[in-house]
């Protein structure tokens, strides 16, 4: 592969850093303490309150994500972190509790269920192409706006047909809640000690009970009707019940996981769009050579969701988009018990880290690993714990396909309306709290194709 141009990336860090640079560096911005060393070993140890571990062997993360799985469960710090908003949903349940409802929402989340939901997908796209027409020649800020067209999608196919959801409220409700969290989240990572001070440490509440007071009036709503339409997540999610027990979710159950649904889907979705847009305007040879594909499959109509697997070269504009900036920069464990990890000792209680950021741009496991090269998908297979965008094994994120589905739609319905372009001197800059930001936005000027 040819050289080309280096997107924008986090310096990591190439010194030894103690407990107080670290904390520094942790207020701001996670990514700020990976060791570069974590781009070109197989694992990185040390010890900043609790012996942590960063591994990025790709046997060793199999090992972690499958084969010892239930050594590894999600941190105690991240459960507190997030069950005051979503309780014991999906992403927080183990062993058996999540076994269950994994099993009972899987069929929601169905190659058939995630089609039929392509046309809500199709229109708040559509949506997005009125607002930036009406915006004129000016720059825009795309990342507010596929922040705007991801809720658009997530509410739509979760409470369609409610008139009584109220989405600026459940967005601003969302927003706190994650701006909460983040403050929470930057110094147990590392698994700090307790007497740091944590700032931020009781949750607004106001944002969580309003997420929940909407959820519940859906749930009730809708339990009293009958439709025709084609079933949402909600109704999906309603009818679902454990193949193996018979159970169904109860009302609180239920709300958990939409919620978990809500806030998850739509932010990182979104960051998808917004660092593709970012690396499409900044490489306008893989913006013609994705438009060529869709000129040639399209033949000038809208895309629907039956396209989404004849257009292989902007699926791979997702996945190199996903691979240098994953919404879930990095993820920690806690070891339950003693275990061997690159023929490295693990105790009971140590911290494992996968810097998923190091991961996909480490150089033992990728060709010109900083570079925007999808064509490297075309004639390479990674190996499958080299690239975790969404997690893997028992665990891995049950709306992959979903949020697959929504980028290569949503960038094909921009593509043919628009040609990108970068706004000089408004770089964004990657920035890690609880997901993978462009701090600034992602700002880039919209021109509109000539037709005819």
């Amino acid at each position: 592969m040819s050289n080309t141009a280096i997107p924008v990336h986090a310096p990591l860090v190439t010194k030894p850093m103690g407990l107080w640079k670290s904390l520094q560096a942790a207020r701001n911005n996670l990514l700020e303490i990976i060791p570069d060393l974590a781009t070109r070993q197989p694992m990185v140890s040390g010890r900043t309150g609790k012996r942590w571990h960063m591994v990025m062997d790709p046997a060793a993360l199999r090992r972690i994500l499958l084969e010892n799985l239930d050594n590894y469960p999600k941190s105690l710090v991240t459960k507190n972190l997030l069950k005051p908003a979503i309780g014991e949903s999906l992403f927080i349940a183990e062993g058996a509790h999540w076994k269950w409802q994994r099993r009972t929402a899987a069929p929601a989340f169905s190659h058939r269920n995630v089609l039929n939901l392509a046309p809500i997908m199709s229109a708040a796209a559509q949506r997005s192409v009125s607002r930036i027409h009406d915006a004129g020649p000016r720059a825009v800020n795309f990342l507010d706006e596929m922040v705007t067209l991801t809720f658009d999608v997530i509410s739509d196919v979760t409470f369609s047909g409610d008139t009584g959801f109220d989405r600026n409220n459940v967005h601003n409700a969302i927003d706190a809640y994650i701006s909460e969290a983040g403050k929470i989240s930057l110094l147990d990572m590392l698994g700090m000690p307790d007497w740091v001070p944590r700032p931020g440490r009781m949750f607004s509440a106001g944002a969580v009970d309003q997420m929940k007071m909407v959820a519940d009036k859906a749930i009730e709503a809708r339990s009293h009707r009958s439709s025709e339409q084609t079933p949402d997540l909600l109704d999906l999610l309603l009818a679902g019940e454990d193949p193996e027990t018979g159970r169904k979710m109860s009302v609180a159950e239920l709300r958990d996981n939409l919620l978990t649904f809500i806030v998850a889907g739509h932010e990182t979705t979104a960051l998808t769009l917004a660092w593709s847009l970012y690396l499409l305007a900044q490489d306008p040879r893989v913006q013609d050579k994705a438009r060529s594909e869709l000129e040639t499959v399209l033949l000038g109509r809208s895309p629907t969701g039956g396209d989404v697997a004849h257009l292989p070269y902007l699926r791979h504009v997702v996945d190199e988009a996903l691979r240098l900036y994953p919404p879930a920069g990095m993820v920690s464990r806690t070891a339950q018990g003693p275990d061997e990890l690159c023929g490295r000792e693990i105790r009971r209680g140590d911290t494992v880290i996968v810097p998923i950021y190091a991961l996909h741009r480490h150089h033992m496991l990728w060709d010109q690993p900083n570079a925007f090269l999808p064509e490297r998908w075309e004639t390479t297979k990674p190996d499958r714990y080299s690239y975790l965008p969404f997690g893997d094994g028992p665990r891995i994120c049950i709306g992959a396909s979903f949020a697959i589905q929504e980028a290569v739609l949503t960038l094909a319905t921009l593509l043919s309306e628009f040609r990108f372009h970068p706004v000089p001197g408004k770089e964004p800059k990657p920035v890690m709290i609880i997901t993978l930001r462009p701090e600034g936005g992602v700002w880039l000027t919209a021109e509109p194709l000539k037709r005819g």
